[in-house]
């Protein structure tokens, strides 16, 4: 069972920054896409951004302008970049993983575990 690894949520004050990661483990030969979603008790999952194998980044235009997905230079890492966060943000943030692994070379996606994000005002 392929688990991604996230790090990097916590409490933070309004206008703050925060770093989320993820990592993939390196069975996952070839990835198609990376996104973040977040989620709030009793509402839909959104995504908030992704990025594709060709480097084409995209954001929720409740985001755009203030956070940044990138990949790491470990190839199996992806990063949300949180800046101005205000509290409308604060969510559990999961980060989702589309790629392939020896065990499994269909094309499937995978989630981490979750990662809390709460911003004060």
């Amino acid at each position: 069972q392929v688990q991604l690894v996230e790090s990097g949520g916590g409490l933070v004050q309004t206008g703050g920054s925060l770093r989320l990661s993820c990592s993939a483990p390196g069975s996952m030969y070839s990835i198609a896409n990376m996104r973040w979603y977040r989620q709030v008790a009793g509402k839909e999952r959104e995504l908030v951004a992704s990025l594709s194998i060709g480097g084409t980044s995209n954001y929720s235009d409740l985001v755009k302008g203030r956070f940044t997905i990138s990949r790491g230079d470990v190839r199996n890492t992806v990063f949300l970049e949180m800046n101005s966060l205000r509290p409308e943000d604060t969510a559990t943030y999961l980060c989702n993983i589309e790629g392939r692994t020896y065990s499994q070379p269909k094309l499937t996606n995978y989630w981490g575990q979750g990662t809390q994000v709460t911003v004060s005002s």
